[in-house]
């Protein structure tokens, strides 16, 4: 029902119709014990346990029916009023408690499909009375993931509120009076013990919180695996036998807030059977050649347990390695004209390498008829490279993440500078630190360096002047408040056609803040150059797009579309063509895996498995898109074909090892850089990188 007869404030005028007239006398009696009863509880008034929640699209409260205490009581929307029965505490259990605490909203029978009735029940602890205040504003079950609904969008007193799957309506979207901002602090001591090859068991000291804290995320390497509820200190983890993983807790409390990680413990997980039986050799070894690049194929390698992987060797130097189900292999970018001998092995999970494969010559062409041409090294580093931009005299800068400075490399020599130390940079015991750099279309004329990076609160943009081949004064803060984290901190920096500059920013582990128009992280972010508010961005504020875990590639093609390559969680990446006030879906999307059918979201351009992606950098030239990955070890290159992608390649695979960043290069060509050591823990000058010049065919 939808008319004023369902609410107690009116219902009650109108008990006593023509049948229940009082006689006047009952009026005397009635309004004498109704002075009595004020006479008896008069005094200070006390104010109701909790807060009013309020529907973004009705602006009506959160509303028990009539008032009333009986379980099983429906819930509706209702004119506020500040009654108990539409004050709501979230409580570090995860309950939404009314009527001062004695009630707890409760889906019905425990439901877990839509449409799920809710109702005031009286509180047992149970899973369906759990529930989450998320950073989007939406209030999402925790048995279920259904999101609290008003029945069709309703807007009027006495609209039915139910549980729904999740569209991102404004009938989904709730605020909360005296809302928490403080987030927990990070839980501590994170350690593990009981490890075997397929489980461990990760304990941790408690966070605290100024609320409550109601749940912990548990994550290895950036990736989350499990959340627990707020009272757990130890959980057992599922683990894959010979891998190495950083395992580490961020807490949550009711309101959505997410703190600082924990310290990271490491495990090397062990073989689940001891295993001293190599893989066969690999077997029928063929290779041709086109232009300056040589095609592989063989037959595949047995094993009594299972190849992993593939290493080719050209001559005694290990030219690249594939996946233990792949038997191809592309060695690009060798010289014209020259003969070159190869062999592969195969290796299974406990490193047992088999005999060689028969060994096979191949003589190159003439001149380059592949898509790279050469490879030239022309630098080391001690650090992540990071960020990369040419300057107009064709020198690149590079930001050193973990150090903390930038350098100018003069590719004619590889002679190396350092420019300077970028100051207020904290790294984050992850993927935080000094990240993207770019300089705007009139550098030569007025020398900014734009500069992203982590401080001690946040990620921020900042420009510093770069004068005389050095950076000068202090930093401008452009953008702040960016959320960080140990991961998920984003970083690209990318001027458009337009003069604007473009921002990729992570979610900073909090997926929900993804969805937040008014949070600035799991964004695409365009600022004008003074970091000022374009007047035609779409909400009125630094956000372009939204809907984003992790965003690090941007790159523009010719018709002036903006490219973007995403991080996903353990699914899988993706290439995306980013629009004006798209929403790409995150976090209840990953790729095309989840609810990415809802309406609004936009669907990505390509997917790519994890396992072969992990991709952070994107470059375009001559609209050819190029993709460089980290796990995935490689370089893709796709043609731009209207709105796709066609003639999708791996290049490198292996090669090089992890694939950090790609930009373009004067002359049509590529710089790249490695990040193979060193890439998640933040200390300095522990790594051991190259950079690259690639040229094209």
């Amino acid at each position: 029902m939808t008319n004023e007869a369902s609410h107690p404030s009116t219902r009650r005028l109108r008990k006593g119709g023509p049948n229940r007239q009082l006689r006047p006398v009952g009026v005397l009696l009635l309004v004498a014990a109704m002075i009595g009863t004020f006479l008896i509880f008069s005094g200070p008034a006390t104010a109701a346990i909790g807060n009013p929640v309020v529907g973004a699209g009705s602006g009506l409260c959160l509303d028990v029916k009539d008032a009333s205490t009986t379980p099983g009581t429906p819930i509706q929307i209702w004119t506020c009023h500040a009654g108990s029965h539409q004050s709501w505490d979230f409580t570090a259990a995860g309950e939404m408690r009314t009527f001062d605490g004695t009630r707890c909203l409760d889906a019905k029978a425990g439901g877990t499909t839509a449409p799920t009735a809710v109702s005031s029940y009286t509180c047992h602890g149970g899973t369906n009375q759990k529930f989450r205040l998320n950073a989007n504003g939406t209030i999402t079950a925790t048995n279920s993931g259904l999101c609290l609904d008003v029945v069709a969008a309703g807007t009027a007193p006495g609209s039915v509120v139910q549980l729904w799957t999740c569209n991102g309506g404004s009938n989904q979207r709730w605020t909360q009076g005296g809302a928490d901002s403080q987030a927990p602090t990070a839980p501590g001591n994170a350690r593990t013990s009981n490890l075997t090859c397929n489980s461990v068991t990760l304990a941790w000291n408690a966070s605290t919180d100024n609320v409550g804290v109601t749940s912990y995320d548990i994550y290895h390497d950036g990736q989350l695996m499990k959340s627990v509820s707020g009272s757990t200190v130890s959980t057992q983890l599922s683990v894959v036998a010979n891998a190495t993983w950083g395992l580490y807790v961020n807490a949550r409390d009711a309101a959505g807030n997410v703190s600082q990680a924990s310290n990271t413990a490491t495990i090397a997980i062990p073989p689940c059977q001891a295993d001293n039986q190599p893989p066969t050799a690999p077997g029928g070894l063929t290779g041709t050649a086109s232009g300056t690049t040589v095609n592989l194929r063989w037959t595949a390698s047995t094993d009594n347990v299972g190849v992993t992987g593939y290493d080719i060797f050209r001559g005694t130097a290990k030219a690249g390695s594939v996946s233990g189900t792949t038997t191809i292999f592309a060695d690009s970018g060798l010289a014209a004209n020259t003969r070159y001998e190869y062999y592969v092995v195969a290796r299974d999970a406990q490193s047992n390498v088999s005999p060689r494969s028969n060994l096979v010559a191949v003589t190159t062409g003439a001149s380059c008829g592949s898509a790279i041409c050469s490879v030239s090294q022309l630098a080391t580093d001690n650090d992540i490279p990071w960020g990369v931009t040419t300057l107009p005299d064709g020198q690149l800068l590079y930001s050193r993440r973990d150090a903390q400075n930038i350098v100018r490399l003069d590719p004619a020599n590889g002679s190396k500078t350092s420019i300077g130390q970028v100051p207020n940079v904290q790294s984050t015991d992850g993927e935080g630190g000094l990240l993207g750099i770019a300089i705007a279309p009139n550098f030569s004329s007025d020398p900014w360096l734009y500069v992203m990076h982590t401080s001690p609160t946040d990620n921020r943009v900042v420009r510093i002047r770069y004068l005389n081949g050095l950076l000068s004064g202090s930093p401008q803060v452009l953008v702040n408040g960016i959320a960080r984290n140990k991961f998920h901190n984003g970083g690209r920096l990318r001027f458009g056609p337009d003069g604007k500059l473009y921002v990729s920013t992570g979610d900073g582990q909090n997926g929900d803040w993804a969805q937040d128009l008014n949070n600035l992280s799991g964004k695409i972010l365009r600022i004008n150059a003074d970091g000022s508010v374009p007047s035609d961005n779409p909400f009125g504020n630094r956000v372009w797009s939204y809907g984003h875990r992790n965003p690090q590639g941007l790159a523009f093609d010719s018709q002036g579309r903006l490219w973007e390559q995403e991080f996903g969680n353990a699914v899988m990446d993706e290439t995306n063509i980013i629009v004006k006030g798209g929403n790409y879906g995150w976090p209840s999307c990953e790729g095309t895996s989840g609810t990415c059918g809802t309406a609004g979201f936009r669907a990505p351009i390509r997917t790519y498995p994890t396992a072969e992606g992990s991709c952070s950098g994107i470059a375009i030239v001559q609209d050819v898109l190029y993709i460089s990955c980290l796990r995935g070890s490689r370089l893709y290159r796709a043609t731009i074909s209207g709105g796709g992608l066609t003639n999708v390649q791996s290049l490198l695979a292996g090669t090089y090892g992890r694939l950090r960043t790609v930009e373009p290069a004067p002359g049509g060509g590529l710089w790249l850089t490695t990040s193979n050591n060193g890439d998640k823990d933040s200390v300095p000058n522990n790594s051991n990188e190259r950079i690259f010049r690639v040229a094209l065919g």
